[in-house]
């Protein structure tokens, strides 16, 4: 089976607009989260689309999924789990839900997405699908426009790698299930405290995760700037 996995576990907000999650604010005529879950489901190899969201906000989340989430069959697709302590906790979360509903089988495949990323397109899920089907596990990116400068100290340049190497990371994040799980449960526990996100499990153990082509437009909104950005790409009236 084929599970989506849209990461909402935060509460936090950069925005200073309202007072809610970043992922709840309305980009046009309907809540961010609402854009990115409307195009997971558009794929319908997704058996299921989970929505791992902050316990204080499930309530809220099924709200706004019975009013904009109007097809009853693509309602049934949808499964809300409480999110965990990290976007790591809130991936294991959902994967032993999945596990406790549907049995363990080492081809499921999760495809895991930030919430606040709703400018995902068919392409790039159906090759995330396609990678992790063939590999186990594989990440979204698109290669560095900008020169990457290191600075050790903050305050005089240490390195500047070359860029044809370089690639700046995005969502999706895809594995086997049977992998992932395989593998963070041979983290220690120092070795968690150090992942910034699903794919450096498995880089932290050797595990090889191959690149699938992201685009520009897959924007993670994080800051007023990429929200006014995000407005701008849907037309809708700019909120400062």
């Amino acid at each position: 089976m084929i599970f989506g996995a849209i990461l909402a576990g935060g509460i936090g907000s950069r925005m200073n607009i309202a007072d809610m999650p970043k992922q709840f604010l309305l980009l046009g005529d309907k809540p961010i989260i609402i854009h990115t879950l409307q195009k997971m489901l558009l794929c319908q190899k997704f058996d299921y689309v989970y929505i791992g969201t902050h316990k204080d906000w499930i309530l809220y989340m099924e709200d706004l999924i019975n009013k904009y989430i109007l097809d009853e069959d693509n309602k049934k697709r949808i499964v809300l789990v409480s999110g965990g302590k990290d976007r790591n906790d809130t991936i294991m979360n959902i994967v032993s839900d999945i596990e406790n509903k549907f049995g363990e089988n080492e081809n499921n495949i999760i495809v895991t997405h930030d919430a606040v990323r709703p400018f995902i397109t068919s392409r790039i899920l159906n090759e995330n699908i396609e990678f992790a089907e063939k590999y186990g596990a594989c990440d979204t990116v698109v290669p560095a426009i900008d020169t990457i400068v290191v600075s050790n100290n903050k305050e005089i340049i240490s390195e500047i790698p070359n860029r044809e190497f370089m690639y700046q990371g995005q969502t999706p994040q895809s594995f086997k299930i049977s992998i992932l799980k395989k593998l963070y449960n041979e983290l220690s526990e120092d070795e968690k405290k150090i992942l910034t996100d699903a794919c450096k499990i498995c880089v932290v153990k050797n595990y090889p995760v191959y690149l699938v082509k992201g685009e520009i437009s897959n924007l993670k909104i994080t800051t007023p700037s990429d929200y006014k950005i995000a407005q701008a790409m849907i037309g809708g009236n700019l909120i400062d």
